[in-house]
């Protein structure tokens, strides 16, 4: 056995001075090797001063049996302590979770040959503990990465210790940047320290809400901080929009069960009143009474049924489409107002294009009759214009215009609401329940850099 490294002896205690315990311990070896060789030795010398020889001769041959006896006790202690110091350093280095030493000499004919043996089979036991550790570490950081829900870790002293990349997205900020900072300098101290484990918040103001989930746990005996984000804007939204989808049809059960008898007794008493001989002033003020409630009913029963189409809104059909060629399509639609396009790079969605087209004409329109108003009230030109562009993870679609603005944007995709006198309340929300089924966002605020409104859609990039 063999070893490039000089360790402590197996068997030392912690604590005990190791060199010396290593040292005594070689003396007793070396004391008995000459008490085993002394007896042998005080007779052959005994022997030779008996002989006849001339002195010098027995000098020289008793110097000789007494150099013969130290290098026999030279070879003994190497041949007892050179293993043991072998596997003092393999056993040191396994320590050192440094497995890359092995005993020699793993024969299983003799005692010390198994206990080689056995510290190998140990060393290659740890060491694949140990890979399989990495990997598993690995792959438990890969997966971090790659969920979308926001996750930081902080030590005892509330410094970030692990951030992945939709925390780093949350926080508009480099995972450089955040690393080793306080919860307070990043701006997570309220949700540290609120005593609440679990609480819906919205850091990025009214577009996204988030359920924020804290637990404690140690690393090598240290308290650590595990905080997770989840964002719960879909399922809100979805319940939002299971909702009124179920009230719409009750309603428009109820409604239509009747509206089409009143259509149906208003048509046929207008039928009967242009057959009578009554006085005509009196018949054009029936004909005139049951020809609204008729075309009322009519009107309230189509308006029924363009929610229960919106209720009833088909999946998309996914496909690549150029960018261009949508905002050309749809903008040519407008012939109210010159659409003003600023070209951006050029990028593909992956959309049902029937129905992202829909949206922007949705959008194109509204900003249309909002500039509209603005030109009619002030005399200034309308203006609409929409744009694309790029960032890291999105794809942005702006239309913007010069109009009056919304009072409160909040309650644009409320269903139901509506700011135009002929308005359904339908169309910004068909505009949401479309961009949200192809995975994006749309988003609809007050222009910082004047009056009017601009509308944002954040779709996925396509890879």
């Amino acid at each position: 056995m063999a070893s490039s490294r000089h360790g402590p002896l197996a068997g030392s205690s912690p604590g005990a001075p190791k060199k010396k315990r290593h040292r005594l311990y070689e003396r007793r070896i070396r004391l008995l090797s000459l008490l085993l060789a002394a007896p042998g030795v005080a007779v052959a010398l005994t022997l030779i001063f008996l002989q006849s020889w001339p002195l010098n001769t027995k000098w020289l041959v008793a110097i000789a049996l007494l150099l013969l006896s130290l290098i026999f006790e030279a070879v003994l202690h190497d041949h007892v302590i050179r293993p043991l110091q072998t596997l003092a350093n393999v056993i040191s280095s396994l320590r050192e979770e440094d497995y890359s030493f092995r005993a020699r000499g793993a024969t299983p004919d003799d005692a010390l040959g198994e206990l080689a043996i056995e510290v190998n089979a140990l060393a290659d036991t740890l060491s694949q503990q140990m890979t399989n550790a990495i990997e598993a570490t690995e792959l438990l950081k890969r997966v971090v990465e790659e969920i979308d829900s926001p996750i930081f870790t902080f030590d005892a002293s509330d410094r970030l210790k692990l951030v992945n990349s939709a925390g780093c997205r949350l926080l508009q900020r480099s995972r450089e940047e955040l690393m080793g900072r306080t919860d307070d300098e990043i701006g997570l101290t309220e949700f540290l320290r609120s005593g609440k484990a679990n609480a819906p918040v919205s850091p990025l103001g009214p577009r996204r809400r988030w359920l924020v989930r804290r637990t404690h746990f140690r690393e090598k005996g240290l308290p650590h901080t595990l905080v997770v984000w989840s964002d719960v804007t879909p399922a809100l939204r979805e319940e939002e929009r299971s909702a009124w989808q179920r009230l719409i049809r009750v309603l428009g059960h109820e409604i239509n069960n009747s509206l089409t008898p009143i259509k149906s007794i208003a048509g046929t008493l207008l039928a009967r009143i242009r057959g009578m001989k009554v006085d005509e002033e009196e018949r054009t003020a029936f004909e005139k009474g049951l020809g609204i409630i008729e075309s009322r009913s009519a009107s309230l029963n189509r308006f029924i049924e363009a929610y229960r189409q919106l209720a009833k809104m088909p999946g998309p059909r996914l496909q690549l489409v150029p960018i261009g060629k949508l905002v050309e399509q749809t903008t040519g639609l407008e012939t109210r107002v010159k659409v003003q396009v600023e070209p951006g790079p050029e990028m593909t969605l992956n959309v049902d294009p029937d129905q992202f087209e829909q949206v922007l004409i949705n959008l194109l329109r509204n900003a249309t009759e909002a500039a509209l108003q603005t030109a009619s009230l002030s005399g200034e030109g309308p203006m609409v214009g929409i744009r694309w562009s790029l960032n890291s993870h999105h794809a942005l679609i702006q239309i913007v215009d010069n109009g009056p603005g919304l009072l409160n944007p909040q309650n644009a995709f409320v269903p139901f609401y509506t700011t135009k006198g002929a308005g359904s309340g339908i169309g910004l929300v068909l505009c949401r329940q479309i961009v949200e089924a192809h995975g994006g966002t749309i988003e609809l605020l007050n222009r910082s850099d004047g009056s009017g409104c601009i509308a944002t859609i954040a779709m996925p990039l396509t890879r």
